[in-house]
């Protein structure tokens, strides 16, 4: 086991570098504790569950473990293992309980024509904007979280969810509209002070 206070400056690239080129795999350790509570965190955010979430989280950093040398370092560590998160757990949940995105759009309401000129998330009211977040699929959170909260680019999405990056553009632009609607439903709700 690493002690990880000593690599605690240590850049994530320099530390999978080491793992993978000089087989220092103890070091995998210092990436975990970095890393298991955001990933642990993204992973509840999905899965709901305390559970399925710790469960998830083993898996998700044995996968990286296990493909840690396909990290070529274009993005950040971060990122990428963020991507692996997603992933899972949207696979996870599409195995689960059937979540098939293209069916489930095509039921969902949403009018065509959506006012997409007021888009600064960070305007919306951090408690209201997570229970949207619930409200909608979570392919379209996880699209939402990657692209706006990871900042991972459209390509990266399109790799975590095994899409195109034009589906993934589309997707995005659906799920930021969807939010949107939602919004701007609830606030239609609010009573006027």
């Amino acid at each position: 086991m690493a002690n990880v206070a000593k690599y605690s400056a240590v850049k994530d690239e320099e530390l999978v570098r080491r793992i993978t080129e000089e087989h220092q795999t103890a070091l995998f350790d210092v990436l975990y504790e970095r890393y298991h509570k955001k990933v642990a965190d993204k992973s509840f955010s999905l899965l709901k569950n305390k559970e399925l979430s710790r469960d998830a989280v083993q898996a998700i950093f044995i996968r990286a473990f296990e493909r840690l040398a396909g990290f070529r370092g274009e993005a950040a560590f971060s990122s990428w293992l963020y991507t692996i998160t997603y992933n899972y757990c949207i696979d996870f949940l599409r195995k689960q309980k059937q979540l098939h995105y293209p069916e489930w759009n095509s039921l969902q309401d949403l009018p065509e024509i959506i006012d997409e000129a007021y888009e600064d998330f960070e305007a919306f009211d951090e408690e209201l904007f997570i229970r949207l977040l619930d409200e909608i699929h979570p392919e379209e959170k996880a699209l939402l979280m990657m692209k706006y909260h990871d900042n991972i680019s459209i390509r990266d999405i399109g790799i975590a969810l095994r899409i195109s990056e034009s589906a993934a553009k589309m997707r995005l632009k659906r799920a930021r509209a969807r939010l949107l609607f939602l919004y701007q439903e609830v606030n239609k709700q609010a009573p006027q002070e």
